[in-house]
């Protein structure tokens, strides 16, 4: 109703401003006219057309004005889904607009250049439930324009330009963001001690005091966000009154961030974040207690820009500290090489292979590295990182060239190199990562197969292996492969593996990643996989759908985007265990052969995933974009057998009515008196005249009945036939047998 009131109400705007001008605008008339008429069509049309005809003739600038305003209201008005949720972001408003339903309950309107609100914005939406004002240009606030709003349970008013705020009781609200806003001091105020449901509040300040927390120390808060993009003094242990689980803090971009900060938020909450960490001094001071005493378990930096010494220092604090995963990403190594000298990472070395009693952490993550200074002892780094007396180490996204076996039995338990640089011969006969059981060397510089599972081969609890993305390829030829028997679950996918892989694959390995290589066929000689259960050869170049005979255990099979036309001949005898298939998105091609395939997936109960859409005819022309659920053929062109069984019983049947037929007619004696006669025929054809004479024995055949057969012989015999021989007469019973031939 909304969009249709505000359409007719321009129009009728429209047409009294047509009245006006009309003397001076003799062409606004017929504009109008046909824009009254556009108002029936769809919106798009009407806008498209509108601006077509306006563009195309000789206007004013008023009437395009007109025709712009009527084309944004109505997309503004289209942004509005339904009933119970209206989206504006992005669209041009300088206010709130006053068309929404009574029965909103969520209302977007971010990245406006609304700069100031009103209780009668939000008053006739009493069932409203988010409200996301974010990216505008607000600068005041008072909580009373909402005060008609009490389902209200999520606030977003960050990134404005708030610097002032008064305050009043939301008490079902949870989630309350004035985060990136212009206060000097945190906006907390006393009534937000009333709101019991709170769970999330985004903060911003340009200074913390203590008393700041006051209101909220009794709130039990899942998260606490603050930005302190332009900090300017922190009272000591304010955070710590502070009760929340989840802590956020946002530092100044180009300013050297604060470890009194982050001692107080390590001594606050559970998770602690902080983004932005910049120093360039060369003295940190240190916590101003026992770092055992610390509540942060999980510790996590975001864009850090820091020199190795720095780092490493920070590194040393945490590492006494009870942080159980510790996540740096983006992280800058800057610093002048004069500072990088080898006493720096002697330090980190003996401090990573420490086994103090207090450290507790177990996971380390370090994600997109890049360093400034190149020039110090990489050997001494690697040992740093490779002697960790922990169970979970990332490094990712570094370049990193190598990594060095530990020089004692490693505690590792998961190790993940992935983006990097690392070769074939990373960890080579490494005997100490005994108790590895997860490596992730995805996308790195690694090229033969045979040498990464003889890597494997002394990693004694390895179970899962990533070399994704990598340059792989297998030579038959070469040395064979010698995998851990402990590998269950191997990722070769998007490699150069063609199909002499199956020929070095782990015989214990139960899941079996192959996607986005050059395979064509599952060659016939390879090992029998007893134990895997799943296998993805999904984006290679298999022509058919390969059979199970080699591993029948099989119970989840990916073959999507091949060029696979039908499914082998032993596909469906030998696959029978398979739970889950995906074969979609190839070019079937639709005759007998997929009339077993398509049975299949009628009697597979769900098997197939992604039918039908994803299977479709793509040959012969004639049938290409049928669905194969659609294509049907008889069972008679398909079973060859039955086709044979059909044409002999025909036929015999056939045989057996002609035979009776012809013994019933007498139709050989026929057959036989007609082939006599040509041949007489022919012979006389063939004969002169003069011939015929010389052997000519009857002049005349008489045929009579048994009743005239008296008369004959009496009476016209000897009457016909003369003394003198002149006229011979042929008489059955007197010249020839009866029943034989005359001639």
């Amino acid at each position: 109703m909304g969009s249709v009131t505000g359409s007719l109400l321009f129009v009728f705007s429209c047409i009294i401003f047509q009245l006006i001008c009309a003397a001076r605008l003799p062409g606004l008339e017929s504009a109008l006219r046909n824009i009254r008429q556009k108002t029936q069509l769809s919106t798009l049309q009407r806008d498209r057309i509108i601006l077509e005809e306006i563009m195309g003739s000789p206007t004013n600038i008023f009437l395009f004005a007109c025709i712009f305003t009527f084309t944004l209201w109505n997309n503004i008005q289209l942004s509005v889904e339904n009933e119970f949720t209206a989206h504006y972001s992005s669209s041009f408003l300088a206010c709130v607009p006053k068309s929404q339903s009574r029965h909103t309950t969520m209302l977007d309107l971010s990245q406006k250049n609304i700069s100031e609100l009103h209780i009668s914005d939000f008053s006739s939406l009493p069932e409203l439930q988010v409200l996301n004002l974010s990216h505008n240009l607000i600068r005041e606030l008072d909580f009373n324009v909402f005060k008609f709003n009490e389902k209200l349970e999520c606030l977003d008013l960050s990134h404005n330009n708030l610097w002032n705020m008064c305050c009043q009781t939301l008490a079902r609200l949870r989630h309350l963001d004035l985060s990136f806003n212009k206060f000097k001091t945190l906006p907390i105020c006393q009534e937000f001690g009333n709101m019991l449901n709170l769970e999330y509040l985004g903060l911003s300040a340009t200074m913390i005091r203590k008393s700041d927390f006051r209101g909220i120390t009794h709130l039990q808060l899942h998260t606490v966000f603050l930005t302190l993009e332009d900090l300017s003094h922190y009272e000591s242990k304010s955070l710590t009154v502070l009760n929340t689980k989840n802590l956020h803090i946002v530092f100044p971009i180009n300013k050297n961030f604060s470890f009194p900060l982050l001692y107080d938020g390590m001594n606050t909450s559970e998770k602690l974040e902080l983004s932005n960490i910049r120093y360039n001094s060369t003295d940190i001071p240190f916590p101003p207690f026992a770092p055992l005493k610390f509540k942060t378990l999980n510790l996590r930096f975001n864009n850090v820009d820091l020199s190795w010494s720095i780092f490493a220092r920070i590194f040393m604090i945490v590492w006494y500290t009870p942080v159980e995963y510790f996540t740096v990403k983006n992280l800058t190594f800057s610093g002048s090489i004069q500072s990088m000298t080898n006493t720096d990472f002697s330090h980190l070395y003996n401090w990573a292979q420490s086994n103090h009693s207090g450290n507790s952490m177990k996971a380390l993550i370090l994600e997109h590295i890049r360093t400034k200074v190149f020039y110090f002892s990489q050997d001494i780094l690697y040992k740093a990182f490779s002697d960790m007396n922990i169970e979970n180490l990332t490094i990712s996204d570094a370049y990193m060239p190598h990594m060095l076996c530990p020089s004692h039995i490693s505690l590792f338990q998961y190790l993940d190199f992935s983006y990097n640089a690392l070769t074939d011969e990373v960890f080579k006969n490494c005997d100490t990562l005994t108790h590895l059981k997860m490596l992730i060397l995805q996308r790195n510089q690694l090229e033969n197969l045979s040498k990464v599972s003889s890597m494997t081969s002394k990693m004694k609890s390895l179970k899962h292996l990533d070399i994704s993305r990598n340059l792989l390829y297998y030579d038959e030829n070469e040395n064979h492969c010698h995998w851990v028997e402990t590998l269950a679950k191997l990722n070769l996918s998007s490699n150069k593996l063609t199909d002499s892989v199956f020929g070095c694959l782990p015989i214990n390995a139960q899941i079996l990643d192959l996607q986005n290589n050059q395979i064509t066929t599952v060659t016939k000689d390879i090992t029998e996989l007893k134990a895997l259960k799943e296998l993805n050869i999904a984006f290679n170049r298999l022509t058919e759908l390969p059979g199970c005979s080699h591993y029948r255990g099989l119970e989840f099979l990916n073959i999507e985007e091949n060029s696979i036309l039908t499914p082998s001949s032993d596909f469906f005898h030998s696959c029978q265990n398979i739970r889950e298939l995906r074969g979609g998105h190839n070019p079937f091609q639709c005759s007998c052969e997929l009339r077993d395939f398509v049975n299949f997936e009628k009697k597979s109960d769900g098997r197939l995933v992604g039918w039908p859409e994803s299977y479709v005819c793509e040959y012969p022309d004639g049938l290409k974009g049928t669905q194969l659920k659609d294509f049907q053929l008889s069972e008679l062109s398909c079973n060859t057998t039955l086709l044979l069984v059909i044409a002999l019983v025909v036929t015999v049947v056939v045989v057996a009515v002609t035979s009776f037929l012809c013994i019933y007619f007498d139709v050989m004696w026929y057959l036989k008196m007609m082939w006599q006669w040509t041949q007489t025929k022919r012979r006389v054809r063939k004969s002169h005249p003069e011939d015929l004479q010389s052997i000519l024995q009857f002049h005349a055949f008489i045929s009579y009945s048994e009743r005239d057969s008296l008369w004959v012989k009496n009476h016209l015999i000897p009457n016909l036939e003369k003394e003198d021989g002149s006229v011979q007469i042929c008489l059955h019973e007197r010249n020839f047998i009866p029943g034989k031939s005359i001639v």
